[in-house]
């Protein structure tokens, strides 16, 4: 199972390498369904002016387009970076089953780093959440990242 999880987090990485290629902060996701990709999504949001085209979002779009379903049941998505309070809400409310992500998110992150939303019983829908895939190669491009802007 855990090289099926780092096959499916190596695609994401390659989405946060074309998020990269375009200026864009460098996150990527996957969205497996039956072990099939039916999403991939990189941040754009730079690049569009829309501040909710995080790589989540991105990803759920371009799968709910695909199966031609608003629903991504028993789906799972994986992202390079811990998901923040809006992409948060869209697994939330497109009922994706699963999380698993790379690098702990310490600013923004709600699956555990700054706060646990899938504890919070206002939710109806609760995904299983695995963190920590990959975790030095998503933290490094993200760090390789931030470290170029500042010089």
């Amino acid at each position: 199972m855990i090289s099926e999880h780092s096959e499916y987090m190596k695609i994401a990485l390659l989405e946060a390498r074309n998020a990269l290629e375009v200026g864009e902060v460098p996150v990527g996701a996957v969205i497996v369904l039956k072990n099939k990709i039916i999403g991939t999504g990189h941040n754009l949001s730079i690049t569009h002016n829309d501040p909710t085209l995080h790589a989540e979002i991105v990803a759920i779009r371009n799968a709910c387009k695909k199966i031609r379903n608003y629903r991504l049941t028993g789906a799972s998505i994986y992202v390079t970076l811990e998901p923040c309070t809006m992409c948060f809400g869209a697994i939330v409310h497109s009922r994706v089953s699963n999380i698993f992500f790379g690098a702990n998110d310490k600013k923004s992150g709600v699956c555990g780093s700054c706060e646990d939303l899938n504890q919070k019983k206002y939710f109806n829908h609760k995904p299983s959440i695995t963190g920590q895939i990959m975790t030095k190669e998503c933290s490094k491009i993200l760090k390789d990242f931030f470290i170029a802007k500042r010089v």
